[in-house]
């Protein structure tokens, strides 16, 4: 066998093995992507507004002591955002620039958008020790009518936890399948359909 047939099998291989997406598919996979990359907009800015609020609100909170606590928090949840918005700008900027003409391609924007699902799932985690703080500073400068022992605290607290971490779950599941989670399944079928 000589050299060009055997670039020319090995061209053959490569070819069969990475079929191309023609442009129909590639028009439907690219609805769900630009839905995708508009919300991920839309949450951005929504995120930004709830911060803004938030620190606002701070500067306005008395004693001091109260306004510290609630102002090192919220920062601390800043730089949380900070980190976890970091990696969707990867994704955002992956995701607008994919060229999808095979199947490859598409493979590997469908294992980014899983993983991106694991970091959106991490980020609303990531906020139980916030919502830990959150009711101790309440607990503690909250003026009640008579103090409250020990047991009553502990009982607001744990209770509380536990209802916060279930709607923050909750929320979470209901916000990423909404806005994320459908589209990602429409991609994953397109690839399932592309495989036939």
């Amino acid at each position: 066998m000589n050299i060009d047939e055997l670039k020319n099998t090995w061209n053959e291989d490569i070819e069969n093995e990475t079929p191309e997406i023609n442009i129909e598919q590639r028009n439907k996979i690219n609805l769900p992507i630009e839905k995708v990359r508009k919300n991920m907009r839309m949450e951005f800015w929504w995120i930004v507004g709830i911060f803004i609020f938030a620190f606002m609100v701070c500067s306005v909170c008395k004693p001091f002591k109260l306004q510290l606590y609630i102002t090192v928090l919220i920062a601390s949840m800043l730089l949380v955002t900070v980190f976890f918005y970091s990696k969707f700008f990867k994704l955002y900027h992956d995701i607008s620039n994919t060229e999808l003409k095979t199947s490859d391609s598409l493979r590997e924007l469908v294992t980014q958008l899983n993983l991106n699902k694991q970091y959106y799932l991490s980020y609303y985690i990531s906020f139980a020790p916030f919502i830990v703080c959150e009711i101790l500073i309440v607990l503690e400068f909250i003026p009640w009518p008579q103090p409250m022992g020990e047991v009553k605290i502990a009982v607001i607290l744990i209770g509380s936890l536990i209802i916060g971490m279930f709607l923050l779950f909750l929320c979470g599941k209901f916000w990423f399948h909404r806005y994320y989670g459908r589209y990602i399944n429409h991609i994953e079928s397109l690839l399932q359909e592309f495989k036939k």
